[in-house]
This record gives C-alpha cells, sequence and structure tokens, in this order.
C-alpha cells in the first residue's frame, strides 16, 4: 500500500503548454485544495495511521445532526467530501487538525507522481467495445455474427467454457493508477497542480495524487 504523501483533488480537464524548444506538454489540470485536516486516526487507537481530509464547502442546512456536531468539535466548516489518507506517522504529525494541506510543501515540479482515479462507467458492453475484438467477417453471407466474439469452448475436450474467458460485460466504473506521472505545475493561492498525462476518470472525477512508490532508477529513461 501506497502510505507517501499525497491530496485528493478534482480533476478539472486537460490542457497543454509548450515548452522553450517547442515540444508540446499534455497537461491534466486537479483542482486540489483547500483540503483542510479534519481528523486523525493513530495507531495506538485505530491500529492504523490515517489523516482525515475534508474539501469543498457544504451547507449547514445539507449535513446531518451527528456529522455537523463532528465538524463544530474540531472547529471545522462542514465538508461536503470526505476521505482518509493512508500515511506514514511522521506525516500525520506534521499536520494539525483544521490546517490546510499546502500544494508547495506537497510536491516540487518535476517529481514523480502516482495518480488514481475511478474510469468512466460504460455499462454492459460487447466484446468489441470492452476487449478490443476485431468481429467477424464482413462479407455477404455474414448473418447476425458481425459483432460476436466467435467461439467460448470445445467440443470433447474439456466440454466446457473456461474461466476468465473474454466476454461481454460491465466495462468501466474502476479504480485506475497511473505511475510515474511528472509534476508540471503548481499554483499554491489557486490549489492547482499540473501533472504531465493522462488521470484516469471524467472531468469533475475525484483522483488521488501521491508520490510514486516506483521512481525510476537514475540513469534511466526519464
Amino acid at each position: 500500500m501506497n502510505k507517501n504523501p499525497g491530496i485528493y483533488g478534482r480533476k478539472i480537464g486537460c490542457t497543454q503548454s509548450f515548452l522553450e524548444d517547442g515540444t508540446v506538454q499534455r497537461l491534466t489540470a486537479i483542482q486540489a485544495g483547500p483540503v483542510t485536516v479534519v481528523g486523525k486516526r493513530v495507531q495506538e487507537k485505530d491500529g492504523y495511521t490515517a489523516l482525515i481530509l475534508g474539501f469543498e464547502e457544504r451547507k449547514e442546512k445539507h449535513t446531518t445532526k451527528p456529522l455537523a456536531g463532528t465538524f463544530k468539535k474540531v472547529s471545522v466548516s462542514p465538508k461536503r467530501v470526505l476521505k482518509e489518507l493512508r500515511c506514514e506517522p511522521a506525516f500525520a504529525d506534521a499536520y494539525q487538525i483544521g490546517q490546510v494541506l499546502p500544494l508547495d510543501g506537497l510536491f516540487t515540479i518535476g517529481q514523480r507522481v502516482d495518480a488514481q482515479g475511478t474510469t468512466r462507467g460504460r455499462g454492459f458492453s460487447g466484446v468489441m467495445r470492452r476487449w478490443n475484438f476485431a468481429g467477424m467477417v464482413q462479407t455477404h453471407g455474414t448473418h447476425e455474427y458481425r459483432r460476436h466474439g466467435g467461439s467460448i469452448g470445445t467440443n470433447m475436450t474439456p466440454g466446457r467454457t473456461l474461466p476468465n474467458l473474454k466476454m461481454a460485460g460491465q466495462y468501466g466504473n474502476e479504480t485506475v493508477s497511473i505511475l510515474n506521472l511528472k509534476v508540471a505545475g503548481i499554483d499554491p493561492a489557486k490549489h492547482l497542480l499540473l501533472v504531465e498525462g493522462a488521470i484516469p476518470g471524467p472531468k469533475n472525477g475525484l483522483v488521488l495524487i501521491r508520490h510514486t512508490v516506483k521512481a525510476p532508477k537514475k540513469g534511466g529513461t526519464a
């Protein structure tokens, strides 16, 4: 499990920038904040260490009384999104309840990060869309089999359809992580984070950005 420092945010969308040599940078913009520390989990009491993070203001009339009491107890305004961030004890001790996580204190330009998000849900999809099957031949004699997957088993041995065969089914709406992306820009005042490359999920989707766990070796490809 990745317990490196990180932050939650909303995927705003994609953009691009040009470097001095004319190279195009494909960027994903993330609204990462303001993210406030609402609570903590400690090893002695909870069995693990984590920060409880909240962001996006929530109206009091839309907040249940038990939840409103929890926010009032720690002197924090109600938040719409609450997430736990598993972390090392040293990282949890560095921030107090009610403190806003600073982007420039978590990330630096050029740093490698891992991005995690939930992909778009595509419902029940056929094999051509889900698994990129070629489909049946498109000749004059083909009838009702143009987008079928073909044979799914054998005649005698083993005489059944084997498990894990690629078929039509639920596609998308799953958690996907992209490793070793590069931080291209940071705007602490606007709580804006620019990451080079694509991040899973639609616009306004919730994403998690952490320090990478598989940094490239020195001297290797950047």
